[in-house]
């Protein structure tokens, strides 16, 4: 295996040569050469093998995948696990009530045994990985349509994920890189037994909100703390009272030195998603259609939950994690549109078009390889105009606009079973109670009052939007007869339908008939017909060809270029150094923000920036403790140059020595194109300082069994 990881480490490696230290989202196991000189060269202090190792502890140990989007480490000899407080938010909402409000108030498991489950909740500790790229395009040739070839590549794919995990209890994942030139196989163990340990009070966890989300200056004390169970043997296991606190293979001891410019950082994590080499089209998309569509139904339907949730602490309860879930990519697009503009990525794509255009008529054998690449990516962009629009809309305001909608779309395969008679009656009777859970877990945090005025709104806003040629035929014809007002049809349909009304979806459990009748279903399976009828029609030109012609191409003209791989939720490693940041003229922003300025925001009684009586407390009495920096203020937050975003939400800040000093969880307004194209003035990591955690935990909330667990250096 170590023969395997070395290979594909120098074939990686051939590709960094002058890059950057602040930019890149490296693979961590291919760390050595150029990219550890530069690691040294701002303050690393670890050798390679101490960070990424299959034969000995390292750091890539102590991080996992949280759920199903975020990272997360452990943090004590016990499974202790750290992650931002809008990653585990979803879980404490599930715990919280009116009675016990752990939103507002937080939650602090004062033992083990007040730790409490997560149904669904899993993370996933990477063990082994290979290049597989010679078996996944065995049999694949430059002749294949790419249906065909992706056709065989799906076959071998599955075919040696099958191979490798046999009847082992690992996750198997085979992840293409760099466009399909390139193909890795990731295997994790995956712990299913997760339970909440501590959250802080809604006003320092979520402070700031939505009107801070994405900017710096930040005063968010962003985290929440996990355990990690096992079974008495140590491995993975579903929830049991016979479960045992992880015996971590490694943890992250957390440093309480704090940070000066130009102190060395690394995160270790899983980023979700970038497209840096992208095509000029896929850029203008973004700023013209994807962006505009999804900002202006994201805010229509944020329009709604804000008035119910202001008007109702229980309904602020059930919807604060899907408020905020809607809201962090609503700003997201805001801000990665304007700032596409602002740093004018579509006229540098263009020019890196024209460079790739000469350079390709300057040889006549890259002539016949990459001739018409650039064409088709023009055809295909060109093409998806026409289409984009109405698939976010139908996605946005349709099959996952409204939560009934939404709901209905789960009972697609058993309805199907129903209406074909695919099952007697009595297992379809019983496939339908095994879905009760699921069932009880929507009406819990349900709101019909709420829904009723999301799914009216979303719907007058996708009649009015998209090109009638291009909607449900449901949506048109309601739509034409009432001049684009549907609340008498949603009004109707939620008075009828079981999808909004717990005592009738349960009566229909007991004895299950076809829902094609049902007035929320067959609106659900009016917008899906249609959104598979104009996918299919988008898809009728097709780019993975040229896309990954096109990649191949950049890599060979621009041999000195640091082509680390497009983000895809594998584990990454990025290198920067604390710095301040100066994103306009005259402007310049300090590298900390302190507890002074969380209380300079502090407005009593608003849901943003309210917070508890005891910071309050503790802030009149300056009273810090070991936690102060040298001037006597307690540090929130800080910034540096690594190179992240979202999936990082809850990566660890490293320092040079393999210390816990931050956690990453945001990235700042001016650099909001960043996922596009990484802009090395202004790019920034907002992180929370370790010192505010263990202030908040220690003088806080007192929790000095965590206290105990936690390894602190000096």
């Amino acid at each position: 295996m170590k023969h395997k990881i070395n290979l594909l480490c120098i074939a990686l490696m051939m590709l960094v040569l002058g890059a950057r230290a602040d930019e890149g989202m490296w693979l961590p196991y291919s760390i050595n050469g150029q990219n550890l000189a530069d690691m040294q060269r701002l303050g690393c202090k670890l050798t390679a093998e101490q960070i990424f190792s299959f034969n000995q502890p390292s750091l890539k140990d102590a991080i996992v995948q949280f759920g199903g989007g975020c990272t997360g480490e452990l943090i004590s000899p016990e499974g202790l696990l750290l992650t931002n407080h809008h990653c585990g938010l979803s879980y404490v909402q599930a715990h919280a009530s009116v009675e016990h409000d752990y939103l507002q108030d937080g939650f602090w498991a004062r033992s083990k045994d007040e730790e409490l489950p997560n149904e669904g909740l899993t993370v996933s500790f990477l063990s082994y990985i290979e290049d597989v790229t010679t078996i996944v395009l065995k049999g694949v040739t430059d002749n294949m349509s790419e249906e065909e070839r992706a056709k065989k590549i799906e076959e071998n794919g599955k075919m040696l994920a099958a191979e490798r995990k046999g009847k082992r209890d690992v996750k198997v994942e085979i992840v293409p890189f760099y466009h399909g030139n390139q193909y890795i196989l990731f295997e994790y163990d995956v712990y299913k037994d997760v339970r909440l340990v501590a959250c802080p009070p809604w006003g320092i966890g979520k402070y700031g909100a939505d009107t801070d989300n994405w900017t710096w200056p930040r005063h968010k004390g962003d985290f929440c703390i996990f355990r990690v169970y096992t079974s008495p043997d140590g491995k993975p296991a579903t929830y049991s009272k016979d479960n045992v606190p992880m015996k971590s293979k490694h943890y992250l001891p957390i440093s309480l030195k704090g940070v000066q410019p130009g102190d060395y950082t690394m995160i270790l994590g899983y980023p979700g998603s970038t497209d840096r080499y992208s095509y000029s089209g896929a850029v203008k998309n973004i700023i013209e259609l994807e962006g505009p569509a999804i900002v202006d139904c994201r805010t229509t339907k944020l329009e709604q939950y804000r008035k119910h949730m202001d008007a109702d602490p229980a309904v602020f309860i059930q919807y604060a994690s899907k408020q905020a879930g809607v809201s962090n990519y609503w700003k997201y697009y805001i801000g990665q549109v304007k700032q596409l503009k602002q740093n004018k990525v579509y006229d540098k794509r263009v020019t890196q078009e024209q460079d790739f255009r000469n350079w390709t008529y300057r040889s006549e054998d890259r002539m016949k390889k990459y001739i018409n690449v650039l064409d088709e990516l023009d055809k295909y962009w060109k093409y998806q105009k026409s289409y984009t629009k109405a698939l976010i809309y139908h996605r946005e305001a349709g099959w996952r606009g409204g939560e009934a909608v939404a709901f209905a779309l789960k009972f697609r395969s058993l309805n199907k079973a129903i209406e074909t008679k695919a099952a007697p009656k009595d297992k379809i009777i019983a496939y339908a109670k095994k879905m009760k859970p699921d069932f009880d877990n929507f009406f819990k945090d349900y709101n019909k009052a709420l829904d009723r005025d999301v799914t009216i709104a979303l719907l007058n806003l996708f009649y009015k939007d998209v090109n009638h040629d291009q909607l449900p035929i449901l949506i048109k014809n309601v739509g034409d007869k009432s001049g684009g007002d549907f609340t008498a049809f949603v009004d109707k349909a939620f008075a009828k339908s079981i999808f909004v009304d717990a005592d009738k979806l349960n009566a229909w459990i007991e004895n299950p008939k076809s829902l094609t009748k049902d007035p929320i279903y067959a609106l659900m399976y009016d917008i899906l017909q249609s959104y598979w009828k104009l996918g299919d029609e988008a898809d009728e030109v097709n780019c993975d060809r040229a896309n990954r012609l096109y990649m191949q191409g950049l890599m060979e003209m621009q041999n000195d270029r640091n082509f680390y791989p497009d983000a895809n939720f594998t584990m990454r490693l990025t290198y920067g150094s604390v710095q301040e940041c100066q994103p306009a003229d005259a402007v310049t922003y300090n590298y900390i923000t302190t507890l002074d300025g969380v209380m300079a925001k502090y407005k009593p009684g608003d849901w943003e920036f309210d917070v508890p009586k005891d910071l309050i407390r503790l802030w009149e009495n300056h009273d810090y403790g070991r936690y102060a920096n040298e001037n006597g203020d307690l540090v929130v937050n800080f910034i540096t140059t690594n190179d992240i975003t979202g999936g990082n939400s809850g990566s660890p800040v490293i320092d040079a020595n393999g210390n816990l000093i931050g956690l990453a969880f945001d990235g700042n307004w001016e650099a909001m194109s960043g996922d596009i194209a990484f802009e090395n003035e202004v790019q920034r990591t907002i992180c929370m300082d370790m010192r505010y955690l263990l202030f908040i935990i220690d003088k806080m909330a007192n929790a000095q069994n965590l206290m105990q667990e936690i390894k602190i250096v000096q």
